[in-house]
């Protein structure tokens, strides 16, 4: 189970970056809930849909390092580059904890630090 998990996050990052939030979404659990560890909580696949409308209206990019599969979590570190409304592109350090319910994300815990 833990391989197919890792398999699942890679197709639903694939998605994102493509823009496509909603067939991202697909791979959530209908309650799914975010942690941005620090800053805020998002809880419900609606919540999060909302989010990311305004968020990644410009898709983000992942360069995964690493990813790490055990039971029924996946956690995946490396870096991300978010690009606001403006066009600025900024480049952050990020680990992804997320925890699958029946081969779903239903949970994610996010650390995303910019790098000195």
């Amino acid at each position: 189970m833990t391989e197919n998990n890792k398999e699942v996050l890679k197709k639903a990052n694939d998605l994102i970056m493509q823009g496509d939030n909603d067939g991202f979404l697909d791979f959530c659990t209908d309650d799914t809930k975010w942690i941005f560890v620090g800053d805020q909580v998002l809880e419900g696949k609606e919540v999060v849909r909302k989010w990311m409308a305004t968020e990644y209206k410009i898709p983000p990019e992942f360069d995964v390092k690493h990813l790490i599969a055990e039971g029924d979590f996946v956690t995946a570190v490396g870096n991300i580059t978010l690009t606001d409304q403006e066009g600025k592109s900024t480049l952050y350090a990020y680990c992804d904890v997320w925890r699958f319910e029946n081969g779903k994300m239903a949970e994610l815990n996010a650390f995303v630090v910019e790098p000195n």
